[in-house]
């Protein structure tokens, strides 16, 4: 199990809102089951107290996020080390489903199946996810889309640390905006010249 990959649980977390146009799509105990991504014991236990606890946290990720791509590392590391002394991970050693070749368990860690309420669960791992992808990738690979109006949050995976978009998308918006602007600035420095 590759435990970095929890830090997309964050991503997800933190995208279910967008602050600049007024969305928010974590509305529903669906919308906390479909975070886990897939069906666990831990989405099992959601229910209607988890929106504003998700919430809570949603937005103080949002905070590593912000603090991260504005390069204050020192605050985007003690907003998270807040929230993994607030929602430990309790690690247990798992070999359900799994079986190699000759039939024994394949063993692997689950982080927090213990938490007692699924925003508990999602928050410890997100956390941990993140935590450990900032201590092995580093800080700035934490980001926040450039493409206004987006600021959704993402983890740069870039082998240049070059990433500035959340997504493809993003980022041929703004590509587009960009020219377009250039090619405006252009004809009007053409039309103000004398011919």
């Amino acid at each position: 199990m590759e435990l970095a990959s929890y830090a997309d649980f964050a991503v997800r977390l933190v995208n279910t809102e967008e602050p600049e146009r007024g969305t928010d799509v974590l509305t529903s105990v669906e919308a906390v089951r479909a975070l886990f991504g897939e069906p666990s014991r831990a989405a099992a236990l959601a229910d209607e107290a988890d929106l504003p606890r998700l919430r809570g946290v949603r937005a103080r990720l949002r905070g590593v996020f912000e603090a991260a791509a504005e390069g204050d590392e020192v605050r985007g590391v003690d907003l998270l080390n807040s929230l993994l002394v607030e929602y430990p991970v309790s690690p247990l050693v798992s070999g359900h489903d799994y079986l190699d070749e000759a039939g024994r368990p394949r063993w692997h860690l689950h982080l927090a199946d213990n938490a007692p309420t699924a925003a508990a669960n999602f928050t410890a791992v997100a956390c941990m996810g993140l935590a450990i992808n900032l201590t092995e990738l580093g800080a700035d690979r934490l980001g926040i889309c450039q493409a206004a109006p987006c600021r959704n949050a993402y983890l740069d995976t870039s082998t240049n640390r070059s990433r500035r978009y959340c997504s493809d998308r993003c980022a041929t918006r703004a590509n587009v905006a960009a020219y377009r602007a250039r090619k405006r600035q252009e004809a009007a420095a053409s039309a103000s010249q004398p011919g």
